[in-house]
């Protein structure tokens, strides 16, 4: 009678979990994603709240709003109209069209009306980056004083770099550096190769084109 062989030994590499082999099925082929045209066209921008403006105009439209009232409620009680609308009331219908005065009030009225729109059609906080994200619920934003200190950090470890200034702006950072020993073709070359790697670390939705001036220093008076 054969003795049972022994257990194969154990290895200290690693186990490889077994895997059943069967015929491809086309329904387990996922769909392809459709793609969300606000995903193509890039992150979207921070939209700010506009408190500031939009209280004060809040504010003045309440108050403008309840001293007229207050004054057609005291006018159909008997009592005379406030001196202010007698007076605007009496230059509307005596001044013409072409007074300086009646201009530039208009003039005065069409710049607020018109900055009102601008800040109602603008996204504003400029000074937020988008960031790229994989999740659709999930936004991020870097400060633009943020990067330009990473940026910052990153040009000064290039050998050959006396000083740098980084402006980092919504479509271009801008560089400026000042090298006092090596060829400024072999510092810019070193510079752009770091740069460009640093802003690709940042993870902005859309990197900022990089713009980079290399000079030597200025001679000491």
């Amino acid at each position: 009678m054969s003795e049972p062989e022994p257990p194969p030994k154990a290895t200290g590499g690693p186990r490889r979990t077994p895997v059943l082999d069967r015929p491809h099925d086309p329904a387990d082929t996922p769909a392809p994603h459709a793609t969300d045209p606000s995903e193509s066209a890039g992150p979207r921008r921070f939209w700010s709240a506009r408190r500031v403006p939009a209280g004060i105009v809040a504010l003045l439209l309440v108050a403008g709003t309840g001293l007229l009232l207050y004054d057609v409620a005291a006018v159909r009680a008997g009592r005379p109209a406030m001196g202010w609308r007698r007076t605007l009331a009496n230059g509307l219908a005596t001044r013409p069209l072409d007074d300086p005065w009646v201009l530039t009030g208009a003039g005065v009225a069409a710049a607020l009306g018109l900055l009102l729109l601008v800040l109602a059609l603008t996204p504003g906080q400029r000074s937020l980056l988008p960031m790229r994200g994989t999740d659709p619920d999930l936004r991020a934003a870097l400060h633009r004083k943020a990067a330009a200190t990473a940026l910052r950090d990153r040009a000064a470890e290039v050998s050959g770099v006396q000083s740098v200034r980084v402006r980092v702006r919504r479509r271009k950072a801008e560089v400026r550096a000042v090298s006092h020993f090596r060829e400024l073709d072999d510092v810019r070359a070193d510079l752009e190769s770091a740069l460009a790697e640093g802003i690709d670390e940042l993870g902005l939705g859309r990197p900022p084109a990089l713009r980079l001036r290399v000079r030597r220093p200025g001679k000491k008076r």
